[in-house]
């Protein structure tokens, strides 16, 4: 009895040190997005990411140049790099792999700090990271499986990347409305099963303290929780964010 209880205080203690882990992973991340985001946006590198117009009711948009569309695709190959070679990588290139991944991924939002006013982007990261940490502890603690729910929210991320597309050629008000009510809604649910998912794989696999598989995991969960933040933010951001018009 003694002996079980000495191990499930171990086990806790291990799983709260390595969530602790992830957690800086992700705001690390979400950090130097910022970071290199801001730079791009208000210093003369902007020009080789996007160019600048309006639209007919005097609201700031931007087209991306070559250089800034391959700031867009290139998180996605970092993403797919991560997922399938994660567990052949060594731990300083899972690291370096997630640290280049973050920067890219402020090289393509750089363009937020010209559509949308400052204090609306604080405002809505700062409600997103509410959200976040309420939804994420909610699926650290709560004794539901939301294992199924995983499943259905796959489907419906599969569904408003469709849509998404579609929207492209169609450029309907009420299809972007309903893709971000959903967005907000499936990456929500996507943080609780996330933060789930991280906790019953570290029960399941009971990763050794200080070795690298603890630590490529951790990056790797991080990457998983990072992409649900950033994702909710940007919904979350078509609600909340004022747009900027030109002068």
């Amino acid at each position: 009895m003694g002996r079980a209880s000495t191990d499930a205080a171990v086990l806790d203690a291990g799983l709260r040190a390595y969530m602790l882990r992830v957690y800086n992973w992700m705001a690390s991340g979400l950090a130097l997005t910022g970071i290199v985001a801001y730079v791009i946006a208000n210093t003369a590198l902007s020009q080789a990411f996007y160019t600048v117009g309006r639209t007919q009711s005097g609201y700031l948009v931007t087209q991306p140049t070559l250089l800034g569309w391959a700031a867009i695709l290139a998180p996605l190959a970092f993403v797919l790099v991560l997922s399938f070679g994660v567990n052949r990588m060594q731990k300083t290139t899972v690291q370096a792999l997630f640290w280049a991944f973050a920067a890219a991924m402020g090289a393509s939002m750089a363009n937020l700090f010209v559509i949308y006013a400052g204090t609306s982007i604080a405002t809505t990261f700062f409600v997103t990271a509410g959200m976040f940490a309420a939804v994420s502890l909610y699926g650290y603690t709560t004794n539901r499986d939301l294992t199924r729910m995983g499943s259905f929210l796959m489907m419906g991320l599969i569904g408003i990347i469709i849509a998404g597309l579609v929207n492209m050629f169609v450029g309907s008000t009420a299809l972007q409305f309903a893709i971000s009510v959903l967005g907000v809604l499936i990456f929500t649910g996507l943080t609780a099963y996330d933060t789930q998912r991280i906790k019953a794989d570290y029960i399941e696999f009971a990763y050794a303290e200080g070795s690298d598989e603890a630590a490529k995991r951790s990056v790797f969960d991080a990457l998983g929780l990072y992409l649900n933040f950033v994702n909710l933010f940007q919904f979350m951001l078509q609600f909340m964010g004022v747009r900027n018009q030109s002068n």
